[in-house]
């Protein structure tokens, strides 16, 4: 037993395959695709074939693929490019209360500029109601935004219902499909968007590898000037390593997605039964059922997240509590506050996403050291201490 890595939502290895296609644009086909000579045209070739793989993926045209460096430049790149472009249209944009913080914080610059943001509420599980989104949209909404699976609860969204009716009031869908795409089909042509990010990162690819599909004439505004690459939609030198990487990766996960899916789901399964069978006073968060396969999320009463992964860690042990961008911070996830949690218990927050690689030893191995984790935690807890005494005195 070698420990049990469990945070692939902020970083998991590339694929021995996906990093093979890439090592020889590193050196030997080291040329720039805008070039006109032979060494350019190799590179170009290149960049061409990762667009196809990657369209192959979620069902678009290449020509419908925008390489950008992550899922958050994706995102802003969707939210601020959608809507200046097409700010003549209305000036309200609706998002839900559960985006990432790229989403959030791009709504929020957008606002400076006279936008207006409305947030769409969540249910307990995470899930966003399409009725509600449907409410929040008015003549001047010109772009919606809701996630396709959430990060950090690992629920998936009914994002096609929300885009049908968005499509029927002629109102901008963007979808920001991370934590989805690699992981679960998506078929941009069945769910109806005009725009959805995806990065290689979270499917076997590299980090620095990502895109946003663009639906064939849909306008966008480019937040970065200065050459004509992505046919004029993201300037700079494109990373041909990368997006090597990203598009060998999304055409391994057409081929295995189902099967692997499957697998992880059984593992995610083991896990989730043995955590609330194993510990009294745990919380599953997200939707028990319509969640990502490899995702598993609890919050911990009577416990700090960070209290927990520092002691899991000394386990060989490692994973998340919240989404990686606010790991670091302490406050509350805006995740499980718009999910009615109290704060107390949302600071208890523990996030496992099982590699490709996870084996059933390794979850039986976390199963094994994290209850003592926890009681050792609680055993200096004044909140679980008093709670104990408590439920003593009901029972006297």
């Amino acid at each position: 037993m070698n420990g049990f890595y469990a945070d692939r939502q902020s970083a998991s290895p590339v694929r021995p395959e996906v990093l093979e296609a890439m090592l020889p644009f590193f050196s030997e086909n080291f040329g720039n695709p805008q070039s006109l000579h032979s060494a350019g045209q190799k590179a170009a070739r290149a960049l061409q074939t990762a667009r196809e793989q990657v369209a192959r993926l979620i069902n678009c045209q290449p020509e419908e693929i925008i390489f950008v460096s992550s899922g958050s430049e994706a995102n802003n790149l969707a939210l601020k490019g959608l809507a200046l472009a097409n700010q003549t249209r209305g000036k309200q944009i609706v998002i839900s209360a559960i985006e990432h913080v790229s989403v959030l914080r791009a709504a929020r610059f957008l606002e400076k500029l006279g936008f207006k943001t409305v947030l769409a509420p969540v249910d307990g599980q995470g899930l966003v109601n399409p009725d509600k989104v449907a409410a929040a949209i008015t003549p001047e909404t010109v772009l919606v935004s809701v996630m396709m699976a959430n990060n950090e609860v690992g629920t998936i969204e009914p994002v096609a219902e929300i885009a049908s009716f968005c499509r029927s009031k002629g109102v901008l869908f963007h979808s920001d499909a991370v934590a989805a795409v690699g992981n679960i089909p998506v078929d941009v042509r069945a769910m109806g968007l005009e725009a959805m990010s995806l990065a290689a990162d979270q499917f076997g690819g590299p980090k620095g590898a990502a895109a946003l599909f663009l639906k064939k004439g849909t306008k966008i505004t480019p937040l970065i000037d200065g050459g004509i690459q992505e046919n004029n939609r993201r300037a700079g030198t494109e990373n041909i390593p990368a997006i090597v990487g990203l598009g060998r990766a999304a055409e391994l996960a057409m081929v295995e997605m189902e099967d692997k899916g499957r697998r992880l789901r059984q593992l995610r399964d083991r896990l989730v039964t043995g955590v609330l069978t194993g510990l009294d006073e745990v919380i599953l968060t997200g939707h028990p059922e319509k969640r990502l396969p490899h995702h598993a999320s609890f919050c911990v009463k009577f416990v700090e997240g960070e209290a927990m992964l520092l002691g899991l860690d000394m386990n060989g042990i490692q994973v998340a509590s919240g989404s990686a961008c606010t790991s670091r911070s302490l406050r509350t996830s805006h995740v499980l506050t718009a999910m009615g949690l109290d704060p107390a218990v949302a600071q208890g927050s523990l996030v496992l996403t099982l590699l490709d690689s996870t084996r059933e030893e390794q979850v039986d191995y976390f199963l094994e050291k994290f209850p003592p984790v926890v009681r050792r935690l609680r055993e200096m807890s004044p909140l679980y201490t008093k709670f104990i005494q408590e439920k003593k005195d009901v029972h006297r």
